[in-house]
């Protein structure tokens, strides 16, 4: 396998950074995560949309060739290197080059670019509901650095370990209000009603591209940004989360509470036909 670094294609399995690479010594960048299929990159737009916004909130300087087209091509070119453009998982990730301590001493955004080939069970609905619950030891800020898909991933890594640990299948994160904010690698909706409730992003959630999505098509049903509380998800109808890489998966149980997934079935197959 390789990967592409800054435009070169090295092997994934030789050292890239060295010791003063900010992103190994801060989380200084962040990262996009893209599901390729047949040659295409899903939901390019809003993926490059989100990219380009975390990098202005990030206060990188951009230079004028570093372009939705530029990374495009290197994107599509690694996928056809590593025999994975059918169907493929692709991390792009974007640090602030040169050094400094934690004042930066050059915003140029420098890049990293991996693929994995992903199994077709992506494009199905899960058949048994996700379990989830609360993790509780860390918040997230209801500011704009929560909303970008960040290198620093220690909330979600501590939230992940702590899910495995207790045999859950995802877990909540909650904002410094104690409200919801996202899981470990989706945005939360939930149904009640006959009309599905998201957080908005001023309750600090990552601004996931599906979930943009889901916002902008036209859907069957009333999607509304409203903040969410523990007591929302308890006495939901339904609750769903999402993704680029799966889209849509229902959750089943959460604490006491047990759920459906008609709506949640509608949405994935609806995003998976390309009619939303």
């Amino acid at each position: 396998m390789q990967l592409c670094y800054n435009g070169s294609f090295l092997a994934a399995d030789k050292p890239v950074f060295t010791a003063d690479n900010r992103s190994f010594r801060y989380g200084d960048g962040c990262f996009e995560t893209m599901r390729v299929y047949q040659g295409q990159i899903m939901l390019a737009d809003l993926h490059f949309e989100r990219l380009f916004t975390s990098l202005r909130i990030l206060h990188f300087n951009v230079p004028t060739h570093f372009t939705k087209t530029y990374l495009t091509k290197f994107i599509l070119e690694l996928c056809h290197l590593n025999n994975v453009s059918n169907l493929a998982r692709v991390r792009v990730t974007v640090f602030r080059g040169g050094g400094g301590l934690y004042a930066p001493e050059d915003n140029t955004p420098h890049f990293l670019i991996q693929c994995w080939e992903l199994q077709r069970q992506v494009f199905e609905l899960n058949i048994q509901g996700l379990t989830l619950d609360i993790y509780a030891d860390a918040r997230k800020s209801a500011d704009k650095i929560g909303n970008v898909k960040s290198n620093n991933c220690l909330p979600y890594i501590l939230a992940s370990q702590y899910a495995k640990q207790h045999q859950f299948n995802e877990v909540v994160l909650l904002n410094q209000y104690g409200r919801v904010a996202d899981t470990t690698i989706a945005n939360i909706f939930v149904v009640k009603q006959q009309t599905i409730y998201t957080p908005p992003l001023s309750e600090g959630c990552v601004c996931g591209v599906m979930r943009k999505h889901l916002l902008k098509g036209e859907s069957p049903f009333k999607i509304k940004e409203q903040p969410l509380s523990i007591d929302d998800l308890e006495n939901a109808d339904e609750i769903f989360l999402s993704n680029a890489i799966f889209g849509i998966r229902w959750v089943g149980a959460f604490r006491d509470s047990s759920y459906g997934n008609a709506t949640a079935a509608i949405l994935h197959d609806l995003v998976h036909e390309g009619m939303l």
